[in-house]
């Protein structure tokens, strides 16, 4: 079931299957008007899980998965579910730790599912904030932003 639900960065998309979240879009497209009218809401633990971590990123997104995705992907995918809040990892850093290249680590952050319960956004690049979702730029960009500076991992823009 998809849903779209509001943050303090703009609407994102909901994917859950027998109550475990599979996919979080961070870029839908929200007909307009819509404001979770026809689409179905999150389940309520859903939306506390989301709206305790917009509270207090400390508190990770303690939600079941359902990933699809090869064995490495999920590799890289648990080891940025260990990277705390607050703190971040270069690419190399963590390709290093998983003993892959760093452009390997970024296409499995770029595949990732379940942004915001998988933290790709704790990986940059050694200059920068790198790429996010795919996107070097735009809106997927400024919300990795966002998200490291609620957290306290950048400076807020």
């Amino acid at each position: 079931m998809i849903a779209i639900s509001t943050t303090p960065f703009g609407p994102i998309g909901i994917d859950w299957r027998d109550g475990a979240l599979v996919r979080v879009d961070l870029a839908p497209e929200v007909p307009p008007g819509a404001d979770g009218g026809p689409m179905a809401a999150p389940p309520e633990r859903v939306q506390r899980a989301f709206a305790t971590y917009f509270a207090d990123p400390r508190v990770p997104l303690a939600l079941p998965l359902r990933l699809a995705g090869s064995d490495f992907q999920r590799r890289v995918w648990a080891a940025l579910r260990e990277i705390p809040a607050g703190q971040t990892r270069t690419y190399g850093e963590l390709a290093r730790a998983l003993g892959t290249g760093a452009r390997a680590i970024g296409l499995a952050c770029r595949a990732n599912p379940c942004p915001i319960a998988i933290p790709c956004h704790r990986v940059v690049a050694v200059r920068g904030l790198g790429g996010f979702a795919g996107a070097m730029g735009g809106r997927k960009l400024a919300i990795k932003r966002w998200l490291l500076a609620h957290e306290g991992a950048v400076p807020a823009p």
